[in-house]
């Protein structure tokens, strides 16, 4: 058996209706092949798929979209699962910034 990373994608509705929101997971699978690995992966997928009622009495459910992404991987101390690099957009024209002359006046004051 290969061990294999999955990425596993579910929608999540409130009361029927799409809220826009997804939850990630990845999860490792077993499999003697690619093939099988997607099998194994789509079945612990099912399996996890959820519907409950939250604290608000609103039922809420996961359902399985896709598994995304499947990759082999070898396992052992130190393997790589996850990585991911994210990009933040600078704020072009904030509404509000702290003036810079309170920082120069608390530093010159320090000395």
């Amino acid at each position: 058996m290969k061990a294999y990373t999955a990425q596993i994608i579910y929608r999540i509705k409130c009361d029927g209706v799409s809220t826009e929101q997804y939850e990630e997971q990845w999860r490792l699978v077993y499999g003697n092949d690619m093939r099988d690995a997607l099998f194994q992966a789509r079945v612990v997928a099912k399996e996890e798929e959820a519907t409950f009622v939250d604290r608000h009495g609103r039922t809420v459910a996961w359902e399985l979209i896709a598994v995304k992404d499947l990759q082999e991987i070898k396992v052992q101390h130190g393997t790589l699962l996850f990585s991911e690099v994210k990009e933040v957009q600078p704020i072009a024209s904030p509404l509000w910034t702290e003036p810079a002359t309170v920082y120069t006046q608390q530093a010159d004051n320090c000395h």
